[in-house]
């Protein structure tokens, strides 16, 4: 057992979009099945339509919640909707349920060490508010289920790797969340994550909130001298390699990604925009302090091309790819 490869759990995401289709294709793909041993959580009458509307292979095995998991690619039939009435490309009530129970699942399954870690494939906010989930995204929902306390969002790239202090809020509530504490507290989940990926001490940049970083509280209400200044010093008081706060226009060009394995960022579209323009196929969206590992693609539903045999499998495959690898380190870590 000692070689065996780690077994990451798939969850289908929204089934009216592209999540079933990109499982499908991950069941098959030569370069996760090298790596990792994929268990979809999700319906298996959905994959059945998707695979006749695509002309995908259909699933190779199709075990039920109850059963122990399998060691080979399969699927986990979770059985909570009525396949045949989701409409491919809508937002529904019922699909947003199903994505958030498929979570729910398997998250059971890895905090039992039932599964190694986690990757997800993309959910519809809107439908998911619809079926009465209170939390806005996977980050929040994950927090939730795990009873952790501590965690923020990273998006990472051979290209670029970014973290952020606040997600899913609006503009206008970003300066009052950020705090000595949870800029310190982001920073230092960033430098646990890269040195486990990197094997060595991190090194880090802290984006400025304001223009050209508050320009010495010329701009904005000195977020960076109440806030991410304190932060920075305490970190590398700490012993983290860390530089800033470097202005946001200037954060992500050449020269600073050159050297930074990872920038912290303030807001959600501080961090995202550049990650997307640069790794829109390729990126993956990782959830920082949690007590298992999850990775999730870095794109949406995309209802627009739900069910066509069009998806791109590039994120979900670097998403598996990367669950695998963080999966195989803590396997190790708990080995010693």
């Amino acid at each position: 057992m000692a070689n065996r490869l780690p077994t990451v759990a798939v969850t289908m995401g929204d089934p009216a979009g592209i999540g079933p289709e990109l499982c499908l294709r991950i069941l098959g793909e030569p370069q996760v099945l090298a790596h990792a041993n994929p268990v979809i959580f999700g319906d298996a009458a959905i994959l059945e339509r998707v695979a006749s509307a695509t002309g995908l292979p259909r699933p190779p095995l199709i075990a039920a919640l109850h059963q122990p998991v399998p060691t080979t690619p399969a699927v986990i039939d979770c059985a909570t909707l009525d396949a045949d009435a989701v409409l491919p490309g809508r937002v529904q009530q019922a699909c947003g349920r199903a994505s958030y129970l498929y979570i729910e699942h398997a998250v059971r399954k890895a905090m039992a060490r039932e599964v190694d870690c986690i990757a997800t494939a993309p959910i519809n906010k809107e439908a998911i508010r619809l079926a009465g989930v209170t939390q806005p995204g996977h980050t929040e929902i994950l927090a939730d289920l795990t009873g952790s306390p501590r965690v923020c969002m990273m998006l990472a790239s051979d290209v670029l790797t970014v973290s952020m202090v606040t997600t899913h809020i609006g503009l206008r509530d970003v300066p009052g969340k950020l705090t000595p504490a949870r800029v310190e507290e982001v920073i230092h989940l960033t430098a646990d994550a890269m040195r486990r990926v990197h094997g060595r001490p991190p090194r880090l940049g802290v984006c400025g909130l304001n223009p050209h970083a508050g320009e010495n509280g010329l701009f904005g209400g000195g977020e960076e001298e109440r806030a991410i200044v304190p932060a920075i010093e305490a970190a590398r008081a700490r012993g983290v390699d860390v530089e800033g706060p470097i202005p946001p226009d200037t954060a992500f060009v050449d020269r600073h990604r050159a050297h930074l394995d990872a920038i912290v960022c303030m807001y959600h579209d501080q961090g995202h925009i550049p990650f997307k323009m640069l790794a829109f196929d390729t990126g993956v969206n990782i959830t920082l302090g949690l007590p298992i590992t999850r990775v999730s693609v870095d794109h949406g539903t995309a209802f627009d091309i739900a069910w066509q045999g069009k998806a791109n499998v590039t994120s979900l495959i670097e998403a598996v790819l990367w669950s695998a690898r963080l999966g195989s380190a803590r396997l190790g870590s708990t080995a010693q």
